[in-house]
C-alpha cells in the first residue's frame, strides 16, 4: 500500500518543471509540494499530443464512507471502479519517493537510485465534480519486502510513455516488477542534548 509520496521540486529538475508548469496553469498558492497525503490535490501526469501534461488532481476516489486511495495491478482491470480507468484513464505520479511504514512503525523512504524522480503507474476518475487518482499498487519486489507486502507500480523510461499511451501495452506493463529502490529511514530526529 502507498499511504504517503514526497514531491519536492528543489530535489530534481523534472519534478521542478511539473511543479512551474501547475503553478502556471492553477496559480501560485493551488497546491503545496511536499509530503502528498490521501485526499490532498497533487500534479499528475496525463497523455496529451506533444507528451505528457500535468493536471492537478485530488489523490483518493471518494465512495460513500471511504477514500479509495490504491488499486491491486493484478485485478484493477477486472474491479468495475477501475475497470473503465484501466481502459481509458491511465495516468503517472510523478514524485520524489514513496514512504512506507514496518511492522515496528518506523518511516522510510523509498527512491530510485541515481534518479531524481520515481514515477507511480495510476488510474484517474471524476467522483462528484472534482477529477481524482489512485496509486496502482503490485507485489513487492526484493528492496520492499523486508518492509510491506506491497508497492506501488514504478515506471521507467518507456513504459511510461507507453503506459500513458498505449492501450495494449497498458495491460502488460500491470505485471512488471518495479525496479530496486533504495531504502532510507525517514524517522524524525530528537536529539536531548
Amino acid at each position: 500500500m502507498c499511504g504517503r509520496y514526497q514531491f519536492t521540486a528543489e530535489q530534481c529538475e523534472e519534478i521542478r518543471q511539473i511543479a512551474e508548469a501547475i503553478q502556471r496553469k492553477y496559480g501560485a498558492g493551488a497546491w503545496t509540494p511536499g509530503e502528498i497525503r490521501p485526499s490532498n490535490h497533487a500534479p499528475v501526469l496525463l497523455d496529451g499530443a506533444g507528451g505528457p501534461v500535468p493536471k492537478l488532481m485530488k489523490w483518493g476516489y471518494q465512495l460513500p464512507g471511504t477514500l479509495v486511495i490504491n488499486a491491486r495491478a493484478e485485478t484493477a482491470a477486472e474491479k468495475p471502479l477501475f475497470r473503465d480507468s484501466v481502459r481509458s484513464r491511465r495516468c503517472l505520479i510523478p514524485s520524489t519517493g514513496f514512504y512506507e511504514w514496518d511492522g515496528q512503525k518506523r518511516k522510510y523512504l523509498f527512491t530510485l537510485p541515481r534518479e531524481g524522480a520515481l514515477y507511480m503507474a495510476g488510474l484517474y476518475d471524476r467522483r462528484g465534480n472534482e477529477d481524482c487518482y489512485c496509486i496502482l499498487t503490485t507485489s513487492p519486489n526484493a528492496s520492499m519486502r523486508p518492509v510491506h507486502d506491497r508497492m506501488p507500480l514504478i515506471l521507467t523510461g518507456e513504459q511510461r510513455h507507453r503506459w500513458l499511451a498505449d492501450d495494449d501495452a497498458a495491460a502488460r506493463i500491470l505485471t512488471v516488477v518495479p525496479p530496486e529502490l533504495m531504502r532510507t529511514s525517514a524517522e524524525a530526529q530528537i536529539s536531548l542534548w
